[in-house]
């Protein structure tokens, strides 16, 4: 077995339970600031199940996440949400960014440079930072990548916070390229703003892929209760931004697309757009996360919901960003990884194909026997059943009789009394309750019938034997009764 077929045997391994699901919660994380909506697909359409805003009392990234995990799984149950599985969009201050420009190399080549790439640009390591990648091409074969990496901690934090509150991701993504990707045609370059609670999320994306990623934490101003948000400082570092890209990335952003709620939002387009159009940049105020197709029209404070577009994205099967959910690595496929070689994979796949049949044999012979024995008890299955009424019949009645066969031992004692020689002879034989006996009969003379009477004496079971009647001399007629006392019956 070759190493490609190794790999391709694990990815067929990695992909073989996965199930499209029908819902999705998706969950925005903006600082306490916790959004949900339960998105359903239909027919080709969305529709929006379920939705929730509210400020958490915990941060997700400080506070314990059994407690943010009971308390976001509390706000779920007082909104009635029931769905499991979640899409995450992350806050882009998690995330570290370094951009480089790919050289011509083999695609096979590119994964180690651009792991060297993040060895020198990242303070830390694969071993604390989880790694991903947004590529762009350009026409004339330029080619770019984006690296973004988020500590192992915050994600380990963030899933045992989910875990706690009884939710299982579906993925981890960035909520601002979830917007940015709305309806984008790639060849484009697009700036998106998204407008939070306490910052603005910067993206630029160019040629099919991420080429800037900035949080503005200081762009939020607080006034008391009001909120404003400083157009000069988010002007400054969008042409900083753009000028630190190579030229054909930040020549090619004509457009800013502004994602945010209410009069901050619409406040803030109108006085960033003066200072823009200075820049040759046309800024547009989105009223929808997403160009997803809804069976009604959507609540305004959801539909520039991050969590929206993110899983209205995944309802649609569109991957807008880069994935940043750690893959679970189950124990066979790490054994395949590490433990294996092709060879010795090849071999472990003969034994098992020898097992297998093995397996297969005896089954096929258990079957031809099970055949067999099946044929034998069709054949005598009548009998054994007409054998089986009789002994129940048998059972049902065995304690009404008498085991002792007590009327016969009666008659063969009094058939012993009689004379051998013919002297005597009985006509009529009666018992009556196994106990009373009468008998009548012929005797050639009395002293024959006196000899009878002395040898029923004679028996220990014979007891109250009279003489009821007699007549005539030579034969003589009689009639006598006794009283058995050979034991009880064992019936009724």
């Amino acid at each position: 077995m070759a190493d490609g077929e190794t790999d391709t045997m694990i990815s067929f391994l990695k992909n073989l339970n996965k199930q499209g699901a029908s819902s999705v919660l998706g969950l925005t994380l903006d600082g306490n600031r916790l959004e949900a909506v339960v998105l359903r697909r239909s027919n080709g359409t969305l529709q929006l199940q379920q939705s929730l805003t509210t400020a958490l009392a915990l941060s997700p990234l400080t506070g314990d996440p059994e407690l943010v995990g009971r308390e976001i799984r509390n706000h779920l149950d007082q909104a009635g949400i029931r769905e499991r599985r979640c899409a995450v969009c992350i806050p882009a201050s998690w995330v570290l960014t370094l951009h480089t420009k790919l050289p011509d190399l083999p695609d096979e080549d590119i994964g180690s440079f651009l792991q060297i790439e993040a060895e020198r640009g990242f303070t830390s390591g694969h071993e604390n930072l989880f790694i991903a990648e947004s590529r762009s091409r350009f026409p004339g074969g330029e080619q770019h990548a984006m690296m973004l990496a988020i500590p192992r901690n915050h994600l380990a934090t963030l899933e045992k916070a989910l875990k706690a509150a009884q939710l299982k991701p579906l993925t981890f993504s960035l909520g601002v390229a979830a917007l940015g990707g709305a309806g984008m045609d790639s060849s484009q370059g697009v700036l998106t703003l998204a407008l939070g609670s306490n910052s603005v999320d910067l993206l630029v994306m160019a040629g099919g892929g991420i080429v800037a990623l900035r949080s503005l934490d200081g762009a939020m101003e607080t006034d008391g209760a009001q909120k404003r948000i400083d157009a000069d400082l988010v002007a400054r570092e969008i042409r900083i931004t753009l000028g630190q890209l190579p030229a054909t990335l930040g020549d090619g952003v004509r457009q800013v697309r502004v994602f945010g709620r209410g009069e901050l939002a619409r406040d803030f387009v109108e006085d960033i757009s003066p200072r823009l159009a200075s820049m040759g940049l046309k800024v547009e105020l989105m009223e929808r996360a997403c160009a997803a197709e809804f069976d009604k029209p959507l609540p305004p404070e959801i539909a520039l919901s991050p969590g929206l577009a993110l899983t209205a994205n995944r309802l649609r099967g569109i991957v807008p960003g880069p994935e940043f959910l750690p893959p679970k690595v189950h124990p066979w496929q790490q054994l395949l990884t590490t433990k294996f070689s092709s060879k010795k994979l090849a071999w472990a796949g003969a034994g098992a194909g020898a097992v297998a049949v093995c397996v297969g044999g005896a089954f096929l012979i258990q079957q031809w026997q099970i055949s067999r024995l099946q044929s034998k008890w069709r054949s005598m299955e009548s009998e054994v059943t007409e054998l089986q009424t009789a002994e129940a019949q048998s059972r049902r009645f065995r304690p009404w009789f008498d085991g002792s066969f007590r009327g016969l031992r009666i008659i063969k004692r009094i058939t012993e009394a009689f004379p051998e020689d013919g002297y005597v002879s009985a006509k009529n034989l009666e018992i009556r309750d196994l106990s009373v006996v009468t008998c009548s009969g012929v005797a050639r003379d009395n002293q024959s019938y006196l000899k009878l009477l002395d040898q029923l004496r004679a028996s220990k079971e014979v007891t109250e034997l009279k003489t009821d009647q007699v007549r005539g001399q030579a034969p003589l007629q009689f009639t006598f009764n006794l009283q058995w006392e050979g034991g009880k019956p064992s019936g009724n």
